[in-house]
């Protein structure tokens, strides 16, 4: 079947959504509209739509009753917002990994061993280690960072690869797995001992978060999305299963891991409150959607934490 629907104009935009039931002031409707596609908020306004009777799980195009525009704006806001709180943690988690793996890998192979020496690397095959070492000698070389070119300046004579703790700060998230993988698994073990979970674990965690920082990065929607990437849940540790079982498939699940994480190497972080003052700030968010259990804030992970107060 061919694609012909044509392009439509704000102002066609607007009748369709007025048309299907939805509610609004036609000026900040048009305004909005301007700056945020149709097609992006579309995205926000499928929890509004009303259920098909014909067909269980189905929706119709047209909206509840009393649905207004205000309120699909509010949830769009809020997903803005919450990518951001979760890139923040995310950003943090990130680079701890990248400093643990530097000093680790640095001392037990030297700066240059993950490059030079193919046994520095044994968890990944030749094939995987060779694109990683490409990848990283694309970065080396298109790099316009000051430590990148004072390094090739100083001592490009005698290397065409950085020292490991300068490689892991133009590696892209993805090449930080890729590392992270590939390490000896006494080193992939002591990361995760600071993290407090077991490395297999932290595996799924870092797989998990590059796919949501993705999300995140592409502007995607956050907070209603069911993961395809789905982090392990340590099944033996109290915290995360009594009271309340912490679920893997949804943005909750993230969010715990998150502040699981920062309490363990950033403890004076006032992420978590940030987390909790953004829902107090939009209680018309349905928590469920996000996957929040009923009495989430009964988990030992969450219990305790207020709303924000200020600090980063």
């Amino acid at each position: 079947m061919k694609f012909e629907k044509p392009p439509l104009l704000v102002n066609d935009q607007i009748g369709i959504l007025l048309g299907r039931g939805m509610t609004g002031d036609l000026a900040i409707m048009a305004a909005r509209l301007e700056s945020v596609s149709y097609f992006r908020l579309s995205g926000y306004s499928y929890p509004f739509r009303k259920t098909d009777p014909a067909n269980p799980g189905g929706l119709l195009d047209d909206f509840r009753p009393n649905t207004s525009f205000e309120e699909v704006w509010g949830r769009y806001v809020f997903d803005r917002h919450l990518r951001l709180v979760v890139m923040d943690a995310i950003e943090r988690i990130e680079v701890a990994v990248r400093t643990q793996l530097a000093n680790l890998h640095g001392h037990r192979h030297t700066v240059f061993g993950y490059a030079t020496n193919p046994e520095a690397l044994p968890s990944i095959d030749t094939k995987q280690r060779l694109r990683f070492l490409d990848d990283l000698a694309d970065q080396f070389e298109k790099s316009k960072e000051p430590f990148v070119t004072h390094f090739k300046n100083k001592y490009g004579d005698c290397h065409n690869c950085l020292p490991v703790f300068m490689a892991c700060e133009v590696m892209t998230f993805g090449a930080v797995l890729t590392f992270h993988r590939g390490c000896h698994q006494e080193i992939r073990a002591k990361i995760a001992s600071r993290f407090g979970v077991h490395h297999t674990v932290l595996d799924s965690w870092l797989l998990a978060l590059n796919t949501v920082r993705n999300i995140c990065a592409h502007h995607g929607r956050l907070w209603n999305r069911e993961l395809g990437t789905k982090p392990k849940v340590p099944n033996k540790a109290p915290e995360w299963n009594d009271p309340v079982v912490i679920p893997n498939n949804r943005v909750f699940g993230i969010l715990t891991i998150c502040k699981y994480c920062l309490d363990r190497f950033a403890p004076q972080s006032n992420w978590a409150s940030r987390v909790v003052q953004l829902l107090a700030d939009n209680p018309s968010v349905p928590l469920v959607s996000m996957g929040f259990p009923p009495q989430w804030r009964e988990s030992p992970i969450w219990a305790g934490t207020t709303h924000a107060t200020g600090g980063a």
